[in-house]
Formats: C-alpha cells, sequence, structure tokens
C-alpha cells in the first residue's frame, strides 16, 4: 500500500460543545476527507483557550497549526493544503498564515484556501444556502442572523451579505455582530414599525457554541433574544451553525480545490 504523502490541514477556530462539534467541525472534515481520499486529513485548532480548556476537562488534545505542520512532517507528509473553516480572512485567519509561511520550508508544497466568506462566487453561493434553507419562514416573520464580528478590515462581509440576501429577495433578512457592526441595536431600529410579530434568530458562525447558546440564545435579558422579546416580539432561537448546512460544507471542498 502506498503511503500518503498529501495532506489537508483543516484549521478552525474550534469550540469546547461538543455537540456543535460534531455537526459543524467533524462533519466539515469528513467532507474533506469525502471529497479528497486520497489525502490525510489533519485537523488544528486556533484558539489557546479552548484548546487548553479541552485538554484540563476531557483530557482530549487538539494540536496548534503549529503541532498540526510537526506532526505531518514527522508522518512523511510532502504537500499539504491548509484550509480553514474561519468564516473570513480575519485575525484568526492572520494568525494561521503567519504559521503556514514559518512551515513552507518543511515541505515541498503548501497551499492556502480561502475561508468561507471573500470572493463574490462565496457572497452568491451563501446568499443561495441560506435562502434555500430559511425558505420556509414567512416573509412577515424576521431572521436575524448573529455574527461574532471583529475589529479586522474584514468585517465589512457582514454588511455586504446584509445587503446582498436582500438584493436577492430576502427582505426579512438582517445580518448583525456581537461584537462589532451592525449592532443588534441597529438592527431594531430598522425593524421598528414594521408589522412583525416573530423574529427567528440563528448564527451566522460555523459552530453553534458560547455565543449562540448564551450572547444569543441565553435567558439573561442582555441577550439577542431576551432584547427582542422586551421590545414585544416573539423570538425562536435556532442552535445551528453554518458548518451543519451541506451546501457550507461544499463550499469549502471547493476551497481546496482553488487553493494557491
Amino acid at each position: 500500500m502506498a503511503v500518503q504523502t498529501e495532506a489537508i490541514l483543516a484549521v478552525s477556530f474550534g469550540t469546547s460543545h461538543n455537540d456543535t462539534r460534531e455537526r459543524t467541525i467533524d462533519r466539515i472534515e469528513a467532507k474533506l476527507q469525502e471529497s479528497y481520499p486520497e489525502r490525510r486529513i489533519y485537523r488544528a485548532w486556533t484558539s489557546d483557550m479552548i484548546r487548553k480548556k479541552l485538554e484540563k476537562r476531557d483530557a482530549v488534545h487538539i494540536d496548534s497549526v503549529q503541532e498540526a505542520f510537526a506532526r505531518m512532517k514527522k508522518d512523511g507528509i510532502r504537500t499539504v493544503t491548509v484550509q480553514p473553516t474561519h468564516v473570513m480572512n480575519a485575525i484568526e485567519n492572520d494568525k494561521m498564515c503567519e504559521q503556514v509561511h514559518l512551515a513552507e520550508a518543511d515541505f515541498e508544497e503548501i497551499k492556502t484556501g480561502d475561508a468561507l466568506f471573500v470572493t463574490e462566487q462565496d457572497k452568491e453561493e451563501i446568499v443561495k444556502i441560506l435562502g434555500e434553507y430559511w425558505n420556509s419562514v414567512p416573509e412577515d416573520e424576521l431572521i436575524i442572523f448573529m455574527g461574532h464580528g471583529t475589529s479586522h478590515e474584514a468585517n465589512v462581509v457582514y454588511e455586504q451579505l446584509d445587503e446582498a440576501l436582500k438584493a436577492a429577495g430576502h427582505k426579512n433578512m438582517y445580518v448583525g455582530t456581537v461584537e462589532s457592526l451592525p449592532t443588534l441595536e441597529m438592527i431594531m431600529k430598522k425593524i421598528d414599525g414594521r408589522d412583525v410579530k416573530k423574529v427567528h434568530l440563528a448564527p451566522f458562525m460555523i459552530v453553534a457554541g458560547d455565543h449562540a447558546k448564551n450572547d444569543m440564545a441565553g435567558d439573561e435579558e442582555d441577550s439577542w433574544g431576551g432584547q427582542l422579546k422586551r421590545a414585544g416580539y416573539d423570538v425562536e432561537c435556532h442552535i445551528i451553525g453554518l458548518g451543519e448546512l451541506e451546501g457550507i460544507q461544499n463550499m469549502f471542498v471547493r476551497h481546496v480545490r482553488e487553493a494557491k
């Protein structure tokens, strides 16, 4: 049997919630393996905090990007495609790229795929995927997607997505962020006065972890659900990460193919 010398390194931020990891990161990696059976799949997470938490809580070690490169070198891997599962090319992606650059001398070739939302094609596909998944929601009910948000210039993708969804006819869809712009307050001002009785909340994040379960759907008054309920809306929270959607998984498969 020939030794595999090609690999895909799937790089995620990570999550301490095993339920959403199984439905998102695990499924993305399984889809990559299914699509590229001739390559070995390796995993790395960029969040040191989450990696340390899993080590202490579950006695499970997840490689950092640096550790994953060392493991692949030891295993005799010669060519690597690094595929991030990050939503955008922002801070975590920049950290990953620094580690990729440091590892280049140890391999014959390293290619890097884009994060989820970088190109116009990515935007068009995401709009189509979200439109199809949420097509059962009546037009008089709203869907608000919660993104993470970042101080990085890549944060502009949230506004771009909001505009693209509406341009595609999804006038009842809005996109906001927890830690940047647009804020929930900005969205609530936009929807104030609309004849809307119900609002659906869903994360625009690969995994549905702490932010989805607490900042979005938590019982606290300052959660997104809490704020909307106080404003008089009937609220339904959907704990589903983007990584659960097959269309999103297939986008990462394409990004591996287009890696450079």
